[in-house]
């Protein structure tokens, strides 16, 4: 029985000369390259390197989860601010707010600029322009996004903590 595996193999006719030669030139290819099977040290530094994309993965995952997450709260804002808007068909007053450094005039009708000033209602900014809205619509876009809402007039409370409130004032004062 002399001779390698592979000649026997041919021999017997269970091979064929041309895949006794193809192992052999990838048997001498293997060699010449150093390509060896891994040790202990290339596979914990495959196990590292998979870990760190899988971390990298999950951040970018989590990044675009948060992106996604704040453009369909922009989208729910706008909607809102689209459906609650309150028109200004017959604006005969104007009422001026500020944007900013920069002072802005809204026409309303007399009995818009009465509930503006009462804080019924509210402006808010709607991309580049300025809408009215009831003052609930403008707390909850206050609540998700304050700078929105450009004027929210607060009703004044009475509050007893007035400390001239135990004076009385007399009738004949003259200022």
């Amino acid at each position: 029985m002399a001779g390698s595996l592979q000649d026997q193999l041919v021999k017997a006719g269970l091979a064929t000369e041309q895949q006794a030669r193809s192992t052999k030139s990838k048997k001498r290819k293997q060699k010449r390259s150093g390509a060896q099977p891994p040790d202990a040290a290339q596979r914990q530094q495959a196990a590292e390197a998979a870990a760190e994309k899988r971390k990298r993965d999950q951040e970018l995952n989590r990044q675009r989860d948060e992106e996604a997450k704040r453009k369909a709260e922009q989208i729910a804002l706008w909607q809102l601010v689209r459906d609650n808007r309150i028109a200004r068909s017959v604006a005969d007053t104007a009422y001026n707010f500020t944007d900013g450094k920069a002072l802005k005039r809204l026409y309303v009708s007399a009995a818009q600029h009465r509930d503006l000033v009462a804080g019924g209602l509210a402006i808010v900014r709607h991309d580049d322009f300025y809408e009215l809205v009831p003052a609930a619509v403008a707390e909850r876009l206050a609540s998700a996004e304050p700078a929105l809402v450009l004027v929210h007039n607060q009703p004044e409370s009475e509050d007893g903590d007035d400390e001239y409130a135990d004076f009385k004032v007399p009738d004949d004062l003259m200022w």
